[in-house]
């Protein structure tokens, strides 16, 4: 229960019992009989005569409780959200509901706590503070009891009366109080969660209506931006990801923690999101890196995040400026993680994925590819595999034959052995620079194709890059 405000009686004072006062007149004069004001019958005809009082003046009774409360809260003085005339009218509702349940009284306006309800749920919906709205019921209170205390101290008979009534009506007065104020609370949460439910439906369907392409009407756009909190233009990229049932359903928490907003949805069985970078750092003469460069840093947390701290393989869109353009952006980061193995856990950007992209979409060329500039080598029996892992981190590492042997543990004659034996095989020069565009070309092509890939790393051999290899170096993860 509310503490009475300072000056209210204790109601857990000890009782006393009150001798019975002589009959006092009424208004008009016209002696009645005094009922003992230690019984249950003094105390309610009192509580009744107080309510009555205090509902003749109601309206000064509002004003005085509404002046005290915008005099202690700098929401309700600014009058935004709520105006003076919102609370006054507020204000007179709960009072005239409060006294007509003290005092016993037939409602005059639906049931007593009705009022209480509607306070919070009108105040939820404007986004005043429950806190602000619970010290505001309890100036009421304040306001109430002391008016009621000034009645107390000048009614006939008080002179002969001790102060066990009066601590009665103190206990009366916070009790309804109380009631009225949880009343108001629960009104507010469960409005809350309406209001909330109803924005998260909003933001849904609009966040929807970009990936759908209908942004391109400004006034989707501007909804859209205006209900995720974020500009219309900015930089931008799309995620579609794919993630383990047991790994969290998004991975907003894990960006926001490196400085990244993000709003996820699922959407045909996978996540698609939003994720708003960082501006590009051009502080001090630096000149900022262009679009979709590799070593831009919040690219680099983007990856770095998806792929260490969500489970997720995820395609990541090129960066786009304007919402109108998110419906493009969501196809290409499909188009990406299209081009990801199921369940690696892989993240890559549509712009370090452009060949794997243009193979995956044509399986036809992509084995025709295969055929050309590897087919020999693909038939070669126990060779295969040593040939086509050389071969790639020879390629992999700028056809360096020291590098790739440093990686695979040989010789640097072993590599430069097995990068001829694959010229003599498929007919090529290895010095030859279309001869490595091929080689490249179809062993990026080999996975869909439905043929084997090189062998994964064995004691002694580094594993090839594999898809997504490039990116990881790129972006320095």
């Amino acid at each position: 229960m509310t503490p009475s405000p300072p000056g209210a009686p204790d109601p857990s004072s000890d009782r006393r019992t009150s001798p019975s006062s002589p009959p006092s007149p009424d208004t008009s004069g016209t002696p009645r009989k005094h009922t003992p004001l230690g019984s249950a019958g003094g105390s309610a005809a009192l509580r009744r005569a107080l309510a009555a009082a205090l509902l003749a003046d109601v309206d000064r009774l509002t004003d005085r409780a509404v002046d005290d409360i915008r005099a202690h809260s700098g929401t309700y003085a600014s009058g935004d959200p709520v105006t003076r005339e919102d609370l006054w009218a507020i204000c007179r509702d709960n009072l005239l509901r409060a006294l007509e349940d003290f005092g016993g009284l037939a409602p005059t306006g639906g049931d007593f706590e009705g009022a209480a309800r509607e306070t919070g749920r009108r105040r939820a919906e404007q986004g005043v503070p429950l806190d602000t709205v619970l010290q505001a019921y309890r100036r009421g209170g304040r306001i109430l009891w002391q008016v009621m205390a000034e009645h107390l101290r000048t009614r006939t008979g008080r002179e002969t009366d001790n102060r066990d009534l009066e601590l009665d009506m103190a206990g009366a007065v916070w009790e309804t109080i109380d009631r009225y104020s949880v009343a108001m609370a629960d009104a507010y949460r469960l409005g809350q969660l309406e209001l909330q439910n109803r924005q998260d439906t909003r933001r849904a369907a609009l966040f929807e209506a970009l990936l759908d392409g209908r942004a391109d009407d400004p006034a989707v756009a501007g909804a859209a931006a205006a209900a995720l909190g974020v500009p219309v233009q900015d930089r931008y990229v799309v995620v579609v990801a794919t993630q383990d049932p047991a790994a969290p359903p998004h991975p907003a928490p894990v960006l926001e923690a490196q400085g990244l907003w993000s709003f996820w949805r699922p959407r045909s069985g996978r996540y698609a999101g939003l994720v708003r970078l960082p501006r590009r750092d051009t502080s001090a003469g630096r000149k900022p890196a262009p679009p979709g460069a590799l070593l831009d840093p919040p690219l680099r947390r983007l990856l770095a995040a998806l792929r260490e701290r969500t489970g997720a393989t995820a395609g990541v869109s090129p960066e786009f400026e304007r919402l109108d353009q998110a419906g493009r952006a969501l196809r290409l980061a499909e188009q990406t993680l299209r081009t990801l193995p199921a369940g690696s856990g892989e993240a890559a950007v549509f712009d370090a994925r452009l060949t794997e992209v243009l193979l995956s979409g044509r399986p036809d060329i992509a084995e025709r590819i295969v055929t050309v500039h590897l087919g020999p080598v693909l038939i070669t029996g126990g060779e295969r595999n040593a040939l086509l892992t050389t071969l790639r981190v020879w390629l992999d590492h700028g056809c360096s034959a020291s590098r790739a042997a440093e990686l695979l543990y040989c010789h640097r004659n072993t590599v430069l052995n097995r990068i001829g034996r694959v010229a003599e095989l498929t007919g090529r020069s290895s010095e030859s620079g279309e001869a490595r565009l091929g080689w490249a070309l179809a062993l990026r092509a080999l996975p869909y194709v439905g043929l084997p890939d090189s062998p994964g790393a064995t004691p002694g051999t580094v594993e090839p890059s594999g898809p997504g290899g490039a990116e990881r170096e790129a972006y320095g993860t």
